[in-house]
């Protein structure tokens, strides 16, 4: 019996090296994405407009790090706002900790250096080397032309300087330890030319990230086998619930019957002026997803988008867009 005891104790010693020795090399050896590149991006004025346009209307950075009146009809920005950061992602969204986004005007980010924000941006490890929470949907971003990256940098860079201090992020347990895993390294690729439309439109629907909010989100990841059919729960602060549509070409709860025309109206009328002058009252229905901003996109990339949603798996999943606070 003393051999026995002997035996469990040595193993659970070895066990307890091996635990600790991982932890630590992931605590120590990550996130290894490589140095920041050392470059100067020249900033252009195509760089400048192209920038402007992704931003606000593809990658809709902005939004995100901008504050949002909740007042009115999905949320559009608060002027005076753009880029100061401070936007909160807790736990009472799903998320593993509490995520702050970042003030970047230059304000925030003039210690940066235009590698070390290209390197923020495609991979998610800061300045500092540590890995960023991907609220921020870099593994996105990382899939995008570089040329397209360095025009957003130019375009942040331009941004009126707001003085906004926010706070640190702070990952729950044991996400604290795993977070350092998520970065990897960028696979940028070159955009695809607009006549190849449907490619195209898959290269928009990543850099717009489309799949991470119309895909099912549990303990912290998305559901694999639910990729844009929708149903992503997000809550509001009055109680009620708002979920995110079925977008795959399915006839009876996607898009399988809408038109390119159907499509594209979609965004322009819940983007119009009298859309988002609408006042919301506590408990009516309303959008997360920032129609002022992905609206502004020209004919082109949404009837690319279109086309690529087109061709996805269709998914039935009959989702139930809006639920009442209880009274």
């Amino acid at each position: 019996m003393k051999k026995f005891i002997k035996i469990v104790g040595w193993l659970f010693i070895i066990l307890l090296v091996i635990i600790i020795a991982g932890v630590s090399y992931i605590k120590l050896a990550l996130p290894n994405v490589g140095a920041a590149a050392v470059i100067k991006i020249d900033a252009t004025p195509e760089r400048l407009a192209r920038g402007e346009y992704l931003a606000n209307h593809v990658t809709i950075c902005i939004d995100c790090h901008s504050k949002r009146d909740w007042t009115r009809f999905s949320g559009p920005l608060t002027d005076n706002t753009y880029g100061q950061g401070g936007e909160i992602f807790n736990q009472a969204f799903g998320f593993p900790g509490v995520f702050y986004a970042r003030n970047i005007t230059p304000e925030g980010i003039t210690r940066y250096t235009d590698g070390e924000l290209f390197r923020v941006i495609t991979t998610g490890v800061n300045k500092e080397g540590k890995a960023m929470f991907p609220v921020m949907p870099y593994p996105y971003y990382g899939r995008m032309d570089e040329e397209d990256i360095k025009s957003i940098i130019v375009y942040i860079r331009s941004l009126k300087p707001i003085k906004n201090d926010v706070p640190p992020s702070v990952p729950d347990f044991p996400m604290s330890i795993i977070i350092n895993t998520i970065p990897k390294k960028a696979s940028l690729t070159k955009m695809p030319a607009k006549t190849d439309v449907i490619n195209y439109g898959g290269y928009m629907v990543n850099a717009a990230a489309c799949k991470e909010c119309h895909t099912k989100f549990e303990k912290g990841q998305l559901v694999a086998g639910t990729e844009f059919g929708g149903g992503r729960e997000f809550p509001f602060p009055d109680g009620s619930f708002v979920r995110s549509g079925n977008i795959t070409p399915d006839d009876a709860t996607g898009i399988g019957k809408w038109t390119e025309e159907t499509f594209v109206n979609l965004f322009r009328t819940r983007s119009d002026s009298a859309t988002l002058h609408t006042k919301i009252q506590p408990g009516e229905f309303t959008s997360l997803m920032p129609w002022t901003m992905y609206g502004k996109m020209n004919d082109e990339d949404l009837k690319a988008i279109y086309a690529y949603l087109k061709t996805l798996k269709p998914i039935s999943n009959a989702v139930v867009k809006f639920t009442a606070p209880k009274s």
